[in-house]
């Protein structure tokens, strides 16, 4: 999927949405523990109510990765699923990779090629040849984490370079800007450092930004939306537990597709404030 069509989907569905299937067996509805792959039960009914308003999904590996077998399992059918039935929304494989050589380019070929996810994320400070294994897979893309929102992101991300005096996560975006462009390369940044975007554009204007962050983790939508949309909008805000957790009952999907719709809604007023719709 190229940036034309994301951003076709973010108009036609008027929202920037990205579900993240973070699903932990601990917390789904008891009753899907009696089918084979609960963990893909889930999935599907979230996928189905939310399908309507969502541009992406995001499943995060580790609550698969701990199930073993069965987890890969059901990550592949998640997968399939969404390819399947909406073949319309982007997959992001949140796997936070970064090695080299060959280990990198299995990790590539696991997630863009064998799973067939369009987007991986992965973590950039091993340098260049921990990263462009990802990039030689034409039509997918690689999310780098640039700038996170949890506290520890200080002990490294924003410390100033004594030579450059650009501070870290300043020197990965430019730095990989070498690497790969627009058309393959994404970042994240966390909703909770939404006021440097505005710096963060003036270095990369142009890329798509995957936002986590927003909702139980305190980040403001219209905040990220204010310092990070451009004029392709430019944004994938992820929103997971607000969503996926909203109800525990048989009434879990249904529930999920409201708290989603709700968030179209909010999604739709800044695109049209923006002018980007």
């Amino acid at each position: 999927m190229n940036s034309k069509q994301l951003f076709a989907n973010i108009k036609n569905k008027k929202s920037f949405l990205c579900v993240g299937l973070d699903t932990d067996i601990q917390k789904i509805p008891k009753h899907l523990l009696d089918f084979e792959y609960p963990v893909f039960e889930f999935n599907k009914n979230i996928i189905d109510e939310t399908s309507a308003y969502a541009v992406a999904y995001k499943p995060n590996l580790a609550f698969y990765e701990t199930l073993g077998a069965a987890g890969w399992i059901a990550l592949q059918m998640t997968v399939d699923y969404i390819k399947k039935n909406h073949p319309d929304i982007f997959i992001i494989a949140d796997a936070k990779r970064g090695d080299i050589g060959n280990t990198s380019k299995m990790y590539a070929k696991a997630f863009l090629s064998d799973l067939n996810c369009d987007a991986v994320t992965v973590a950039p400070y091993m340098g260049e040849d921990s990263v462009t294994p990802f990039l030689s897979y034409d039509g997918k893309w690689v999310i780098l984490l640039a700038l996170t929102s949890n506290s520890g992101s200080d002990d490294f991300q924003m410390v100033t370079d004594s030579v450059s005096q650009k501070r870290i996560f300043e020197l990965v975006l430019n730095k990989s800007l070498v690497w790969g462009n627009k058309e393959n390369m994404m970042y994240v940044v966390g909703a909770t450092k939404a006021e440097m975007l505005k710096e963060i554009r003036q270095i990369v204007p142009d890329h798509f930004l995957l936002i986590p962050g927003v909702g139980a983790q305190g980040g403001s939508l219209e905040e990220v939306a204010e310092f990070g949309m451009n004029s392709q909008c430019g944004l994938l805000v992820n929103n997971s537990r607000n969503i996926i957790y909203a109800d525990a009952t048989d009434k879990f999907a249904k529930v999920a597709g409201q708290k989603a719709a709700e968030m179209q809604h909010d999604m739709e007023l800044l695109l049209k404030k923006y002018k980007i719709i």
